[in-house]
């Protein structure tokens, strides 16, 4: 006989043979890299996330060329970002045209819908058919050759449906839609955007809207967000002095680019979210670039920028013909004992967070019911988490990490409880140089 065994205990003679992997650590580090935006759109589909990864197209998700002024935010955001989740808070009104008897609507809601035409002409090979053309801003995007109304299939710009019974089609060498808007956006459907992402996996939330009653809202969302759900994110939003608090970012300038576009604060939230969320843990935003700027909107003196530092702002300054970060910080500014100045700085976060995550992670995935709660188990639990901070150590993430004093793990209270202590120290950059010139 021959099999697997669990105990020593078989009946029969033969071989039982358990194959099994040597144990090894299960855990990586979490990639970084994905932002999320609510904004109000032209095109696209409303009331729901929309991925867009670095290099998509993105006419084919929203309708229009990256570079049109409408995606501003979204190309701002793509200068820095892995993957943008845009959640489209408007529906808008969808633009419409009747055409003969031929009734043509936008697929969605905007003023995206009024750039459509649609296009009747007879075929020259086969009169008694019709070529029907969609041109958005006088390009063609599709034809279709039918001999009547019912022929006709939705595209991804227009559906088409007769307005009466008689459903021939009548040349026509134009017919524009129009009635298509953007519509109002409510505190509601913010409530339904962050609803949505908070089943999704992001690094941080920038919120371009200079709303007085939006900023706290979505502060307390992430209060939430990271201290009952597990989930370790940011917001980014302007001007926003009253918080206090590490998981938020107060934008308080922009910068002007290369052709003289002007990216205010509000419109600067989408760079400095999707920088925030592509900085890996071992790097700080401050002195970084922003892409394509030449300059900052509104100049602080030296005198303001102190105090803006000291306030938890994060703002711009003019170098060298370049737009740079003063120093990558949040708002939290209430220092304790506990929590220290260390947390206002978002390289240090972003290392916790990190930590944080990556233990949760693996944890729940590999080990929550899976791993007996004797010394083995715990043995293993504590070798995980060293690998971690091992691995984040050896990218100059955290430093003088000792693996025999630094990780405590024991039994807990219950018999399904463990208890884990760690001692970790993050490595910031440097960002103050002191120093003295002594002249022979």
């Amino acid at each position: 006989m021959a099999g697997t065994w669990v105990t020593q205990n078989k009946d029969l003679p033969g071989v039982y043979t358990n194959v099994v992997s040597e144990p090894k650590p299960l855990g990586t580090l979490s990639d970084r890299g994905t932002v999320t935006l609510p904004l109000t759109l032209s095109w696209g589909p409303a009331k729901q996330i929309i991925t867009i990864d670095a290099g998509d197209d993105i006419a084919k998700a929203l309708g229009y060329d990256i570079t049109d002024t409408s995606l501003l935010l979204v190309k701002e955001a793509l200068k820095r970002a892995k993957t943008l989740l845009v959640y489209r808070l408007n529906e808008g009104t969808k633009a419409t045209v009747t055409s003969g008897n031929l009734v043509t609507t936008a697929k969605y809601g905007g003023v995206r819908g009024n750039d459509i035409s649609i296009v009747i002409q007879a075929d020259i090979d086969t009169p008694s058919n019709f070529n029907v053309r969609t041109l958005v801003e006088g390009r063609e995007v599709e034809t279709q050759k039918v001999t009547n109304i019912d022929g006709l299939v939705a595209n991804e710009w227009v559906s088409f449906k007769a307005s009466a019974t008689d459903k021939t089609l009548a040349a026509t060498a134009g017919a524009p839609l129009a009635g298509g808007a953007n519509g109002t956006v409510t505190n509601a459907d913010h409530s339904d955007y962050m609803a949505a992402i908070e089943t999704q996996d992001f690094n941080t939330v920038g919120v371009p809207y200079d709303d007085a009653t939006l900023k706290p809202l979505y502060t307390t969302y992430v209060n939430r967000l990271r201290n009952d759900e597990g989930k370790n994110v940011q917001v980014v939003l302007p001007n926003y002095s009253a918080a206090d608090n590490e998981g938020v970012i107060n934008v308080t300038n922009g910068v002007i680019l290369s052709d003289g576009t002007v990216i205010d604060k509000v419109k600067a939230v989408a760079w400095v979210a999707a920088a925030t969320a592509a900085a890996n843990v071992n790097e700080s935003l401050t002195y970084a670039d922003y892409d394509d700027a030449v300059d900052v909107d509104i100049r602080f003196t030296n005198r303001e920028a102190i105090a803006g530092v000291q306030s938890g702002q994060f703002f711009f300054i003019y170098k060298g013909g370049k737009a740079k970060v003063q120093q990558d910080i949040n708002t939290f500014r209430s220092f304790t004992p506990k929590k220290n100045k260390d947390f206002r700085k978002n390289r240090l976060l972003r290392t916790l967070d990190g930590i944080n995550t990556d233990l949760q992670r693996v944890y729940e995935d590999s080990y929550i019911g899976k791993v007996d709660n004797n010394a083995d188990g715990r043995n293993l639990f504590k070798k995980e988490a060293i690998s971690i901070f091992e691995l984040n150590q050896s990218i100059n993430a955290i430093e003088d990490f000792n693996s025999q004093t630094d990780v405590t793990v024991v039994a807990g209270t219950d018999k399904d409880a463990i208890y884990a202590e760690y001692f970790v120290k993050p490595v910031d950059s440097i960002e103050k140089i002191y120093q003295k010139v002594r002249v022979r």
